[in-house]
């Protein structure tokens, strides 16, 4: 199976410039950025004996953060567990902070640039303010994040890992992921 030729590198490394070229692709295949995902479980099992997974990194912070401003949120069993100095709480920190980065490097050598405000949100929203679409942002992440917490997992611990690992409650949660995640967009979106 040969990758599309938005990643050309990958099939021809030295014909198109190697990982230089590939850096400077604006958009990677998703094939190829998959496949790579799906290999990052590999040392993540191996290496510390967990799973990608992302939304247990903001319990982290957040619970570090308590417990600095009142020393007894850090007896609370559920925050106690994730600021412990352990590999798999600081490693989703870790993979957290490093996907922000590495957004970051990849937009400033590849150069891809875009609006602060899409038009598709611009034509949803029925403005343009910078406040309303950063606003909207931070209550849908806010859900997004309380909503993994409440299932365990976030869309990539579920989706990646706990696929990866056939279990059946990662299948549920992906299944009403996708059902959420349509609905919304049939009622959002159908302005316009």
């Amino acid at each position: 199976m040969s990758l599309p030729s938005s990643f050309p590198s990958a099939t021809h490394p030295t014909a198109t410039g190697g990982i230089l070229h590939a850096l400077r692709v604006k958009a990677w295949s998703p094939y190829a950025a998959g496949i790579l995902i799906g290999l990052l479980q590999v040392p993540a099992f191996l290496l510390i004996e967990t799973a990608l997974g992302a939304s247990s990194s903001y319990v982290t912070v957040g619970g570090l953060l308590a417990s600095l401003v009142d020393p007894m949120a850090g007896r609370i069993d559920y925050v106690a567990k994730h600021i412990a100095l352990t590999p798999k709480n600081w490693w989703q920190v870790a993979l957290v902070v490093g996907i922000a980065l590495g957004a970051f490097a990849s937009m400033r050598i590849s150069g891809a640039r875009r609006h602060a405000i899409s038009p598709v949100w611009q034509r949803a929203l029925g403005t343009s303010s910078p406040v309303m679409r950063y606003a909207l942002a931070f209550g849908a992440g806010f859900l997004m994040l309380f909503g993994a917490r409440i299932a365990d997992g976030c869309t990539s611990g579920h989706g990646l890992s706990g696929m990866a690992q056939m279990a059946v409650s990662s299948t549920l949660a992906v299944t009403f992921m996708f059902v959420g995640g349509i609905a919304t967009a049939l009622l959002v979106l159908r302005r316009i």
